[in-house]
């Protein structure tokens, strides 16, 4: 079964990275559309000239930038608080914040109660 191409808002990706932040805008949802009117961001600014650079293991903290089309193919790694989160950028990712690809919580894994937990444990020694 063949591949079915891609496209977002009937435009396909190289359609999508000839055109300009402003026309990209366009097509965009409503919060990422004021996020580009408003204007990038020194620290976005900074990201974008790295991404083409063609420079390898971009680390950001910029978990606030929108997803563009230029960025595809590339690996940035985005930090969720505690460590860099590799994120391989396909294209259903357009449109989206870096930040939701690096979760900041983790699942709470509880293991048995400790000592101290349930009437029962209180009467066993310490030792």
């Amino acid at each position: 079964m063949a591949k079915k191409e891609f496209t977002y808002k009937g435009k396909k990706l190289d359609e999508l990275k000839n055109l300009s932040l402003t026309e990209l805008a366009e097509l965009l949802p409503a919060r990422q559309r004021r996020s580009l009117k408003r204007g990038l961001t020194e620290q976005q600014k900074i990201l974008l000239r790295k991404l083409r650079k063609d420079k390898q293991n971009i680390e950001t903290h910029c978990r606030d930038m929108v997803t563009l089309p230029e960025m595809v193919g590339k690996i940035i790694k985005v930090h969720n608080g505690k460590e860099f989160v590799q994120v391989a950028i396909i294209e259903e990712m357009i449109g989206h914040y870096l930040g939701e690809f690096a979760m900041t919580r983790n699942r709470v894994q509880h293991s048995a109660p400790g000592i101290g937990a349930t009437r029962s444990s209180a009467a066993l020694s310490v030792k």
